[in-house]
């Protein structure tokens, strides 16, 4: 029933910035937790960034201090803001809800950082 669509990755020098859009199809604060996830190949899927319902935020300590995860309830989308962008930071991105206790994925969106 809840369906995610994704947007905003794309081939960007190390260093740079993108930002990641995950808009649902509903109101994203039935959502207990909303996440990204990516995945580099031949690498284990990583979970990036969690935000609560409540607006709490996680990283993992590879991107703290330069990951920003957000939500706009007025827009039904979070977002992944990404600066200092570097190399390993190359993989697909995931958005996931969850939602009494059931797993609500976006498509992925390719993020790839090089010279």
């Amino acid at each position: 029933q809840v369906q995610l669509v994704e947007s905003g990755g794309g081939l960007v020098q190390p260093g740079g910035s993108l930002r990641l859009s995950c808009a649902a199809s509903g109101s994203i604060f039935s959502a207990s937790v909303m996440e990204w996830y990516r995945q580099a190949p031949g690498k284990q899927r990583e979970l990036v960034a969690s935000i609560t319902s409540g607006g709490s935020t996680n990283y993992a300590d590879s991107v703290k201090g330069r990951f920003t995860i957000s939500r706009d309830g007025a827009k039904n989308t979070m977002y992944l803001q990404m600066n200092s962008l570097k190399p390993e930071d190359t993989a697909v991105y995931h958005c996931n809800l969850l939602i009494m206790g059931n797993n609500y994925w976006g498509q992925g969106t390719q993020v790839t950082v090089s010279s």
